[in-house]
């Protein structure tokens, strides 16, 4: 992730905004003092009226509507002389007055000095957001606009901060998840040539590696799938899906570890049915959430994928359309309120434990969540503890194949789906 690179890019923009600002300014104002000096010469007979000043010098209001940060001028009373739109949407102009005072007491500073000043500041969200909520993080310029103006540039830098800290804890988490399948596999590597004269303790030994080489491999995989899908972009070209194929193989992918906990995975609903994406992400998502259904389910129990269409209005409040909501139901262990809230993060794990004994990395979910607006659909969860939880995805509806709509010209199948009650 460019992070660093993308400050670099914005803070060069924002400077060479301020540069090509000042030398406007610096020329208007030579031009002001000319005039000045030109109007004391002695002058017979009644001239024509003095062209009215503008209240920003030629060209500055075109250089401000181009740059990607906030921009206020600011008159010789503190009034609001010129302010972009999305310095009234962050809330830093109310009424034609700065409503942030430590930006008004700059300004003051750099009028009196001419001096350029540059601060951080964190700001309360706008619109009257909960106090709970992340403050702004904002970096504020503020250069002298000719000899009456000040001139202020804020950029909004939340969400770079925010991918920063993520980027931090991910650097963090992978090196914490690597070390510990590498540092068992060298101490199991040790224990295995000190037991050269023990077979047995061999084949145990080899075994364990095994299980920690199988973790490690799932580690990596799980890394790169989502540094595929992070971008929320397609990357290649969409194609039709077909949703039962995508189930099949979900199936497939559980079938031996549901085999030996003798869980039952139901499968029904609304047959026929096309997604329009990446079939490897999409078949990585359905994968991902029917996988942690079995790995987190009790033995003897049932899961169930059910699918069908609804409508995006009544769903999304969106424009009317067809989606596609497929769903995962187990009667696991739950979820309690405080871990839905923060099972789609990164590396995050409802019990550490027991997903270390169910080989859980903690990305699958995440891996989930980027395919889900990678598709422009959304994925939520239903959870009481003890009873049981319900993944579903919610995706655009898409269209078979031209061919195959020609060639075969049946009704959707519709299956009755045995799925547990349902839940609100």
């Amino acid at each position: 992730m460019d992070v660093n690179v993308a400050a670099a890019a914005a803070c060069a923009i924002a400077g060479l905004g301020v540069g090509l600002t000042a030398a406007i300014a610096f020329r208007w104002s030579e031009r002001e003092q000319a005039r000045g000096s030109g109007s004391g010469s002695s002058k017979t007979g009644p001239g024509p009226a003095p062209a009215q000043e503008p209240a920003l010098p030629p060209g500055v209001d075109t250089v401000l509507s181009v740059l990607r940060s906030c921009a206020i001028v600011l008159g010789e009373g503190d009034e609001v002389v010129k302010a972009s739109s999305a310095a009234y949407a962050m809330g830093l102009v109310r009424g034609g007055a700065m409503a942030v005072e430590q930006m008004l007491s700059l300004a003051r500073a750099t009028r009196r000095d001419g001096e350029i000043r540059q601060v951080d500041l964190e700001l309360p969200r706008p619109g009257g957001a909960a106090r709970t909520a992340e403050p702004l993080a904002v970096s504020v310029r503020v250069a002298p606009l000719g000899s009456r103006l000040v001139l202020v540039l804020v950029e909004d830098l939340t969400e770079r901060r925010r991918i920063e800290a993520i980027r931090r804890d991910f650097v963090a988490n992978v090196s914490h998840e690597l070390k510990t399948p590498v540092g068992a596999l060298s101490l199991l590597s040790e224990a295995v040539a000190d037991a050269s004269d023990d077979p047995e303790a061999v084949q145990r030994f080899a075994g364990r590696m095994q299980v920690e080489a199988t973790r490690l491999a799932s580690l990596v995989q799980e890394i790169i799938d989502l540094s595929r899908v992070q971008d929320d972009q397609l990357k290649v070209d969409p194609e039709p899906v077909p949703v039962d194929e995508l189930i099949a193989e979900a199936i497939d992918r559980c079938r031996q570890t549901a085999a030996a906990k003798q869980i039952h995975i139901a499968a029904g609903g609304v047959g026929g049915l096309y997604l329009n994406g990446n079939r490897g992400q999409l078949a990585a998502a359905l994968g991902n959430l029917v996988e942690n259904a079995v790995n987190y389910s009790p033995p003897r129990t049932r899961v169930a994928i059910a699918t069908r269409r609804i409508s995006s209005a009544a769903a999304l409040g969106e424009a009317d359309g067809e989606l596609i909501e497929i769903s995962v139901t187990d009667q696991g262990i739950g979820i309690s309120e405080k871990d839905r809230e923060r099972i789609f993060e990164r590396f995050y794990r409802v019990d550490p434990a027991r997903s270390r004994a169910t080989g859980g990395t903690g990305l699958g979910l995440s891996i989930v969540k980027h395919v889900a607006a990678s598709h422009r659909g959304t994925v939520s969860v239903w959870s009481v503890e003890g009873q049981g939880s319900t993944f579903t995805l919610r995706l655009p509806a898409g269209q078979p194949p031209v061919e195959r709509r020609r060639l075969t010209n049946e009704p959707e199948a519709t299956t009755p789906l045995p799925a547990p009650e349902a839940r609100s």
